[in-house]
């Protein structure tokens, strides 16, 4: 990952970016305890959805219609503008062709069947969010406006000077078109491509302004005390739908900081205050150790526990489709 340079802020110290209410990402000493110790769930090769979509050109008026990819990748079309949220069609989310977590499922949209493609969101830098083949094949056959937070843009033109990486910061408020805008957002997390270039850029989650309402498109965070989650409702007011992550977090020692399980993104769900959820971030790739239908069961529980209808927070299987 390039070093990013710009101004020292409250979340950039001049070399590395911060959460002034997180957590720094885990020491390598507690990397290697983790791969030394864990007890990964078995996943099955292969675990196909029964699911397929085939988008229309373009959503317009009042609605809005969200397309589960695959992990965290979606298509969302509101406003005549068709958007990609951390778009993942390659086969692995690794830097290596052969090594690496491998797909169990299709994405939920072929490639050749995607709708123009107008805007790509990419939250942060680890490989199952940002997809540099996916993002030159997507520049090669759509040439969308990338928005990124800060830091980002470098490692996407160092891998395709062509890729039309725009980068901002947390705050910022983006306008792509007729009725629809992007805020970024601090979120929990952190963000790397190797060993030793940790936070050299930055990670967001994304609030969409859309004629059918704001959406909150969470990539990865943690929960922590959840003020990132109060904060979004405060300063934006009604949200339409959450976007929010429920996978990949066990063993909870190490992942808690990084990843909300289940009851986290139901507690995430109250202090944003979205009307309704969509999970992700689970049944795709195999990033930690628990088994491949837990987070999506958890999350009934989760529901049930807290007194919030499931239909008010579902996870969909890639290939589903969620008109509002």
């Amino acid at each position: 990952m390039p070093r990013y340079q710009g101004p020292v802020t409250d979340h950039f110290n001049g070399r590395h970016f911060f959460d002034p209410h997180g957590s720094p990402p885990k020491r390598l000493r507690e990397v290697w305890q983790w791969q030394r110790t864990r007890k990964p769930a078995p996943w099955p090769a292969w675990h196909p959805s029964p699911f397929s979509d085939t988008p229309p050109a373009r959503i317009n008026g009042a609605a809005a219609r969200f397309s589960f990819v695959g992990h965290a990748s979606w298509l969302i079309q509101a406003g005549g503008l068709n958007i990609l949220v951390d778009p993942v069609w390659s086969e692995r989310a690794s830097p290596f062709k052969s090594l690496g977590p491998k797909r169990v499922n299709d994405p939920g949209i072929a490639f050749t069947a995607l709708p123009p493609i107008d805007v790509v969101l990419v939250s942060h830098g680890h490989y199952d969010h940002l997809d540099l083949v996916t993002l030159s094949r997507l520049n090669a056959a759509h040439a969308p406006r990338v928005i990124t937070p800060l830091g980002n843009d470098l490692t996407m033109r160092a891998h395709d000077r062509a890729i039309r990486a725009e980068a901002y910061d947390w705050g910022d408020r983006v306008h792509l078109g007729a009725g629809v805008a992007v805020h970024l957002v601090a979120t929990r997390h952190w963000t790397a491509r190797g060993l030793f270039d940790r936070n050299r850029a930055l990670w967001a989650s994304f609030v969409l302004e859309t004629p059918a309402g704001k959406v909150y498109a969470v990539g990865d965070s943690g929960y922590g005390d959840g003020v990132h989650f109060r904060r979004v409702r405060e300063r934006h007011g009604s949200l339409r739908i959450a976007l929010l992550p429920i996978g990949a977090y066990e063993p909870r020692w190490f992942m808690r900081d990084q990843h909300m399980n289940p009851e986290d993104a139901v507690r995430a769900l109250a202090d944003c205050g979205a009307e309704q959820a969509l999970a992700h971030h689970h049944g795709t790739f195999q990033l930690t150790d628990e088994p491949i239908v837990e987070p999506a069961e958890q999350l009934d529980l989760a529901l049930d526990a807290a007194g919030v209808p499931r239909e008010r927070f579902r996870a969909l299987k890639p290939g589903e489709v969620v008109m509002i």
